[in-house]
């Protein structure tokens, strides 16, 4: 690991950490907590697969919509209007709206076909804006004299790596430079997360193999066609499978740095206290 002991954490002049977990479980909070502090700089991997990857991508899908509509169209025809996304780091809809949820063009989805393509496109977005990290440490420290960063990771992240493997080269650069520490949610948290999602379902980034395989049993149970799917129904249906899936994952990821629970999360309030959490996180992982 970066910092070997609680001790070297707590002296170490530039603190690097990389936050991974279930969506919902606080790595934004956190992460915004610390840049809001002023001494950290916030790094959030979707921002920059939303900007700097995706964002043409993204663009072009709303002008796609936009041309089916003669006014619109007009406008865009005339360069009389400009069509750009508004994504944020608390807002990232514009991101989850290109991915997109496959099925009945009717209700909304996609061909599968279609979905899976961006899907990969997703794939290899993340892993770029991954090991753009390091980029973005010594941009932190050069240009704006920001000792500390955080590294706020997508859900996902333990999907476009190899976390069972000794070496993967993706976890290789973020462990060499970050700290890894891993959110570990309850029963109870994932049940609410379950419930959250139910509520308002959002598309989402998978791994291809637990998609495909995900997209077949789904039609399988319910005997449907890939024309007769409703889109929310199926991602409702993969989405609670798909936390199970992620499980060991992050498990393994977690390997390679330390963990911190999600009810120790709700207790954090300040930079401070955060920084003797994943000191104590360092002492658990020693013992």
């Amino acid at each position: 690991m970066l910092y070997k002991t609680r001790a070297e954490w707590q002296a170490a002049p530039r603190k690097r950490v990389l936050f991974f977990g279930m969506s919902g479980l606080g790595k934004t909070y956190l992460a915004s907590m610390l840049r809001n502090a002023g001494d950290w700089f916030h790094y959030s991997v979707d921002y920059r697969i939303g900007t700097r990857y995706m964002g043409e991508l993204i663009a072009d899908n709303f002008k796609r919509e936009a041309m089916k509509v003669p006014f619109l169209r007009e406008l865009l025809l005339s360069d009389s209007v400009y069509i750009a996304s508004n994504i944020t780091f608390e807002n990232l809809a514009p991101l989850s709206t290109y991915l997109g949820k496959p099925g009945s063009p009717s209700r909304g989805g996609l061909d599968f076909e279609e979905y899976m393509r961006r899907q990969d496109q997703h794939r290899t977005a993340e892993i770029a804006a991954l090991l753009d990290g390091s980029h973005f440490i010594r941009r932190a420290q050069e240009i704006y004299a920001i000792p500390n960063f955080v590294c706020d990771s997508g859900g996902s992240v333990c999907e476009v790596v190899d976390p069972f493997a000794d070496d993967d080269p993706v976890l290789d650069a973020l462990q060499r430079d970050m700290l890894l520490v891993w959110i570990r949610g309850s029963d109870a948290h994932t049940a609410e997360l379950v419930r959250r999602f139910d509520r308002a379902p959002k598309p989402m980034y998978y791994q291809p193999q637990f998609l495909d395989r995900a997209w077949t049993a789904y039609r399988v149970e319910k005997g449907l066609t890939e024309e007769q799917v409703n889109p929310d129904d199926f991602i409702r249906w993969t989405y609670a499978r798909a936390l199970a899936h992620r499980q060991p994952r992050y498990q393994a990821m977690a390997r390679r740095g330390v963990t911190i629970l999600a009810e120790e999360v709700a207790g954090v309030k300040t930079p401070e206290d955060l920084i003797a959490l994943i000191g104590l996180a360092i002492d658990r992982k020693d013992a």
